[in-house]
């Protein structure tokens, strides 16, 4: 695999999640292939991350996303959650912070977001949150929300704020 921002680290072992003390209690699932562990900070209850032992081939990272996925559709079949996330942070500008593939399976549950529409589109602010009628000025709007005003003459502190003042935004 191509080496991301010159920084992957040259094994599993080498990731926050191995070299955590007692990492073994956070595995919860481990193959010739695949390992998967609990997410050391969780942005819901059973956030899992399945992680390739090695990344000589796409089919590395693939294995991950199919039983990410699975493990996903069986804990809703099970009544465990209601929906899930599947996803990779791949390069720092994703929010990649550990550079070694690893794909998240996020649980998710009614509640657990305000305004849970536009899934994954909400990684970009403002995105997430879409509506039928995505013009404003007539100039098309890819995230659907009325903009913020801003000229040279704002108040810092409006700049500051503008995220609170959209609905639907999550802090």
């Amino acid at each position: 695999m191509k080496d991301i921002e010159g920084n992957r680290l040259s094994s599993y072992m080498d990731a926050p999640w191995a070299k955590a003390p007692k990492a073994y209690q956070n595995i919860v699932f481990e193959d010739d292939n695949i390992i998967v562990f609990k997410d050391g900070f969780p942005v819901t209850e059973g956030h899992l991350l399945f992680v390739p032992k090695k990344v000589t081939q796409q089919l590395d990272i693939t294995r991950c996303f199919e039983l990410a996925y699975k493990w996903g559709v069986r804990g809703v079949c099970n009544y465990e959650y209601e929906a899930f996330n599947v996803g990779i942070n791949n390069g720092v500008a994703a929010g990649q912070s550990v550079m070694w593939p690893h794909v998240h399976l996020i649980p998710r549950r009614k509640g657990d977001n305000p305004n849970p529409r536009g899934g994954v589109r909400n990684v970009i602010p403002l995105k997430g949150n879409y509506c039928d009628d995505t013009t404003e000025g007539g100039w098309e709007n890819e995230g659907g929300m009325a903009l913020p005003v801003v000229d040279d003459n704002s108040p810092r502190e409006e700049l500051d704020n503008w995220k609170e003042r959209y609905k639907g935004y999550r802090k």
